[in-house]
């Protein structure tokens, strides 16, 4: 089994280097290590307050789908700013129902 040993070069090295040490590691401290606690948001971190949806937004959301809308698309209304497959064009040929690559 290998054993690492650490030396000091003096006690004259570490009396200098050690309130330098000090500061220098509070200036390098993150605020916050992304990871350690997964589910607690940062109290600093940016939240968006609304997402604006204008006509717009609802008419390429809704490419494709005949009016009167069907109540299963009222998730729309609470779709965020995050990625849904929904409001992007999929796949081409015969899988194109919604006729967005044409």
């Amino acid at each position: 089994m290998a054993q690492v040993v650490l030396a000091q070069a003096g006690p004259s090295l570490a009396a200098d280097t050690a309130p330098n040490m000090a500061a220098n590691d509070a200036a390098q401290a993150p605020s916050f290590v992304a990871g350690s606690a997964p589910s607690v948001r940062r109290p600093d971190a940016p939240a968006l307050a609304a997402v604006a949806k204008d006509a717009r937004w609802y008419q390429k959301a809704l490419s494709g789908v005949d009016s009167p809308y069907p109540t299963s698309l009222k998730f729309l209304d609470d779709q965020g700013n995050w990625y849904t497959p929904f409001t992007q064009p999929g796949m081409t040929g015969r899988y194109d129902l919604r006729h967005w690559h044409r």
